[in-house]
C-alpha cells in the first residue's frame, strides 16, 4: 500500500513510490524499512520527527 510520510519540521514528504534516491534509498522503499539513521533530506529530521500524511 502506497504511503506517505510529512516532517513536521519543514513539511517535506517522503512518498514510498519514489524513496530518496539522492540518500540511496530505492524507490518502493517503505517508510517502515529506511535505516534508523535515516534524516530528512532537507532539514535533517530523524525518522521520529515524520507522521503518516
Amino acid at each position: 500500500m502506497h504511503k506517505e510520510y510529512i516532517c513536521s519540521i519543514c513539511g517535506y514528504i517522503y512518498d514510498s513510490e519514489v524513496g530518496d534516491p539522492d540518500s540511496g534509498i530505492e524507490p518502493g522503499t517503505p517508510f517502515e524499512n529506511l535505516p534508523d539513521d535515516w534524516v530528512c533530506p532537507v532539514c535533517g529530521a530523524t525518522k521520529q520527527e515524520f507522521e503518516l500524511v
